[in-house]
């Protein structure tokens, strides 16, 4: 039985090879049946996938070439200024409103040339090298001079107040999205203009008032007197608010021309500031927590920063709660991102952190904080409590904006933040120019 099953195996597998042979050969043709055509067959087999797959491919790069096509027309018909350079800082393409901005008459769509060749500029040069070493988007204005060839032309040529916004893009490459800003800043200046000349005209009549004001309060009887104080307080506050723009119309226009510096301990100024508040910080309930280094000095007006001071501990008395404390912490810090020694900012930094515990700023309002008539979140506009009226706590919106303008003419800038531990309002100074003891002696 065993050997009959294996020659019934043996003759079913010569049977079927013979049927696989004649149908192969009727395939084929029995006058072509060769190794050479058998082999040429099936290599056709896999060059069919081949063709499907270079003609989808190609396909494919048709579309991509359609859409980019797309996009450069998008951005050249664009309202704003649109430049990609390469990681060599290489101009590769930009549309027809940069070329108006930036003044490429040299340069034609198709070349490639480095940026500084066809474009002076060291903002945006550095722009853009900022950009490419964070990864990540930068901005920067500035007042663009075009260059010019001949001196004729140069006199022809206008600046321009441009702003940049700079993205990184792949394998080193950046986009650089400009605006021109200059009709936005001319109708700013007229705009500060006009209202710089309506205080200095408002600020002689509203004296005048005052004065009237002041003869009748002697001449009235107590149930009118309340509304000849209530109208002193409103003239005094107008003529503040026209003294406040007038200070910062001109700490705008030149700000070095209005200081007058002179070395100033730190401890002591915030001490007589603190002096002159401490009657509206009693009825407040309110405390000062100072902590400071000893015989921090530095080179500044007196005078302006006393109203820095001023200002902030001020608003943040207003904005404390009842038996709230108020944290000033003084620091000296050493900058380690400018080590040029020309540089005022090279020597020790003063750090001076004002906290309260008051309601915060909005998270939508901090990059708007210093601007000027800028009014954020009512829950900072609280009455206070304790007087006889309710005096509301908003302001002329230009406290800040004066504060942030004098630490900018003496170097210095200011931060707005949130304390995380306190939940209040939490402004960081930093001020350059700090003074070691041994040279105070000096002016002592």
């Amino acid at each position: 039985m065993l050997l009959l099953g294996i020659f019934l195996g043996l003759g079913l597998s010569i049977c079927l090879s013979i049927c696989y042979t004649i149908q192969f050969n009727r395939y084929f043709g029995r006058e072509n049946f060769s190794k050479r055509n058998i082999l040429a067959h099936f290599a056709v087999l896999p060059l069919v996938g081949w063709r499907h797959k270079f003609a989808k491919v190609k396909k494919q790069q048709q579309y991509l070439k359609q859409q980019l096509q797309n996009y450069q027309n998008l951005l050249e018909q664009a309202p704003l200024g649109y430049l990609q350079v390469d990681e060599e800082n290489q101009l590769l393409w930009c549309n027809q409103q940069a070329r108006q901005m930036l003044s490429l008459e040299k340069w034609q769509p198709g070349q490639v040339r480095l940026l500084l060749e066809v474009v002076r500029s060291y903002e945006l040069d550095r722009l853009i090298e900022k950009t490419r070493d964070r990864s990540s988007s930068q901005e920067r204005e500035w007042v663009f001079h075009p260059s010019c060839e001949n001196a004729e032309a140069m006199v022809e040529q206008k600046s321009v107040v441009l702003r940049a916004t700079g993205l990184p893009l792949p394998q080193g490459q950046v986009g650089v999205f400009l605006e021109n800003r200059q009709q936005l800043f001319e109708m700013s200046q007229a705009r500060d203009r006009a209202f710089s000349d309506l205080a200095h005209e408002l600020r002689t009549p509203l004296t005048s008032i005052r004065l009237v004001v002041e003869t009748l309060q002697d001449r009235v009887n107590p149930p009118i007197a309340r509304w000849i104080n209530r109208l002193l307080t409103e003239v005094d506050r107008l003529i503040d608010l026209v003294q406040s723009w007038l200070d910062l119309s001109r700490l705008e226009s030149n700000p070095t021309t209005q200081l007058n510096y002179q070395p100033l301990e730190i401890k002591a100024l915030i001490n007589s500031v603190w002096e002159s508040l401490e009657p509206i910080a009693q009825r407040q309930v309110v405390q000062l927590n100072f902590t400071d280094v000893d015989d921090a000095w530095i080179n500044a007006d007196k005078s302006r920063l006393y109203q820095v001071f001023f200002n902030l501990l001020h608003n943040s008395i207003k904005y404390s709660p009842p038996c709230g404390v108020i944290r000033v912490e003084v620091n000296v810090n050493v900058p380690l991102q400018n080590k040029n020694k020309s540089s005022p900012e090279n020597g020790p930094l003063l750090a001076i952190d004002i906290i309260d515990a008051g309601h915060g700023f909005a998270q939508e309002d901090l990059p708007h904080i210093f601007q000027r008539f800028y009014r954020g979140d009512k829950a900072r506009s609280r009455s206070i409590k304790g007087e006889g009226n309710s005096n509301s706590l908003d302001g002329s919106g230009l406290g800040l904006a004066i504060v942030h303008q004098i630490l900018a003419a003496h170097g210095g800038n200011i931060t707005a933040m949130n304390h995380p531990e306190t939940g209040g309002a939490w402004l960081q100074i930093h001020l350059p120019q700090v003074i070691a003891k041994s040279v105070t002696q000096d002016y002592i």
